[in-house]
């Protein structure tokens, strides 16, 4: 029976309040957590590792007396660790790995006096726009159990819209906060490079594309969490310019008139779905409302040389991460120790050159200083986050006849014949098709948040995605409370939620 039957009702700042305010216990909000992803998890697989006795030890305990003190939380399953306690990647050999120390975003979280519950489903070392680990299984979207929850952090968004937790740990270094919080209807931000600590154990992810933050249903608790984790931390490779104040104060200041631009042409892909289209026009229409300036307008990309460039630096990436994990597993390793698709890009970035990979990172680089230029016209870039509304699982994946070559490439250590197939090309456009908007701006380092703003007719959530200067959240910030006010979206609940309500409200 849940303790606590109002816990759905609360984002994780006004939980804290009920602790700070002794109206509800600590423990009280775990139990109630924990009823929930009971109740709700079988039918997600949001939630692959539990941490139930760990959270009731603390919560009964003394916690740290920060902004979220005594609120449930999850962790994402990858680049994260927390000491005694495995980091899968998504990958069948780390499953039972346990970490030896905290990473430091783990430091900053507790320090707010979140309670871990859990670690949440990813794809295997979070190549995939879409979470469907051979070793984890599939994470299920609340709002369509057929449809994906987009990915890496899609167990993340998946928990956090079905109300198991008001927020979750994410990572983004292609997309990966804001496409599952656009297939799954949160709110995710991807702070500016250098915003949120990377280390001791990593100095920075994929070349600096990638970031650490969260999801969560509203914009306050990202802004709260964003203030409490921000700060680089010893021996960063760099560092965000400073904030001028809170990220907190920022939600409920109002904007100045905007100069928004706004496309729904694809930066990389070659179509964009209707219901994407209809958003993005209906949020154009809000932000006018709203008294800002729309502009037709987007940065110029070279799409193939940049997809391409970007899928080199992914490759390399693949095959460091393999010949890590033979160094965490401490033995040798094989195709039949990753998934077809892991191995495969390994071999890739295995055949690639030094100087391969120098002429990529320098081509983005270049890239990246084009895009820095657009921006010094606007204040806001807006697009839809995906090209399609959340789609059924496995349309993603490639056709069976190219994952049956690739594990025969696998089998075989073929790498050069990927090279040879143009396997980087073709990788690319499948990728790319799905998500042309987001990883421009992990090569830039810019924020970007994925605003849940959009449902179609089917009712699935279609986001919007805004881009901010570099080191600008604080304008995003301020942007997104305006839009959460004009336009709330905490009311909206998936059809699980509703379905599952005995675990919110009681019998």
């Amino acid at each position: 029976m849940n303790t606590f039957p109002e816990y759905c009702e609360y984002d994780g700042l006004g939980l804290a309040e009920l602790v700070k305010t002794k109206q509800v216990e600590s423990l009280e909000l775990i139990e109630a957590a924990i009823s929930r992803i009971e109740s709700v998890n079988p039918h997600l697989n949001a939630v692959v590792y539990k941490m139930y006795d760990r959270a009731r030890s603390l919560a009964g305990g003394s916690l740290p007396e920060g902004s979220f003190q005594g609120v449930p939380f999850l962790v994402k399953d990858l680049t994260i660790a927390i000491a005694g306690i495995p980091t899968s990647h998504g990958n069948r050999l780390l499953r039972n790995v346990p970490a030896d120390r905290n990473s430091e975003i783990v430091n900053r979280f507790q320090s707010t006096g979140v309670v871990f519950l859990g670690k949440t489903n990813t794809p295997e070392f979070g190549l995939t726009p879409y979470t469907e680990s051979e070793t984890l299984g599939i994470a299920r979207n609340p709002w369509n159990l057929a449809c994906t929850t987009g990915g890496s952090s899609g167990g993340s968004a998946a928990a956090v819209a079905a109300g198991m937790v008001p927020m979750a740990s994410a990572s983004d270094a292609g997309g990966s906060i804001r496409i599952p919080a656009s297939c799954c209807g949160v709110f995710g931000l991807k702070p500016t490079r250098g915003r949120t600590p990377n280390g001791p154990d990593v100095g920075e992810i994929w070349r600096g594309f990638g970031a650490i933050g969260l999801v969560t249903r509203s914009v306050r608790d990202s802004a709260a969490m964003l203030d409490a984790i921000s700060g680089a931390d010893v021996g960063a490779p760099y560092v965000a310019p400073a904030q001028a104040r809170s990220f907190l104060a920022e939600v409920t200041t109002l904007p100045k008139q905007l100069r928004i631009a706004f496309t729904s042409q694809p930066l990389l892909g070659r179509t964009v779905h209707p219901d994407c289209i209809q958003g993005l026009n209906r949020t154009v229409s809000l932000l006018q409302a709203l008294g800002h300036e729309l502009i037709e307008a987007a940065p110029q990309l070279e799409r193939e040389a940049f997809a391409t460039s970007f899928i080199t630096i992914v490759a390399a990436e693949m095959r460091a991460r393999i010949e890590k994990t033979a160094h965490l597993a401490r033995r040798k390793v094989s195709s039949r120790d990753f998934e077809a698709g892991t191995y495969s890009a390994g071999l890739l970035g295995k055949s690639l050159s030094a100087s391969d990979y120098v002429r990529a990172a320098n081509y983005l680089q270049v890239a990246a200083r084009k895009i820095a230029q657009f921006f010094e016209q606007y204040d806001v870039l807006l697009t839809p986050t995906l090209a399609q509304p959340p789609v059924l699982h496995g349309s993603l994946k490639p056709p069976r006849v190219q994952q049956l070559v690739a594990e025969a490439i696998g089998a075989l250590n073929a790498g050069w014949l990927l090279k040879l197939l143009d396997a980087t090309g073709q990788i690319a456009q499948r990728s790319f098709d799905f998500t042309p908007y987001t990883s421009p701006f992990n090569v830039t380092g810019q924020p970007a948040m994925s605003v849940p703003l959009h449902w179609s007719d089917r009712g699935l959530p279609i986001g919007m995605q805004f881009v901010g200067r570099f080191g600008d959240e604080a304008t995003l910030f301020q942007l997104a409370g305006q839009l959460e006010s004009a336009q709330p979206w905490q009311s909206r609940l998936p059809p699980i939620v509703a379905e599952r309500s005995a675990a919110c409200n009681g019998p």
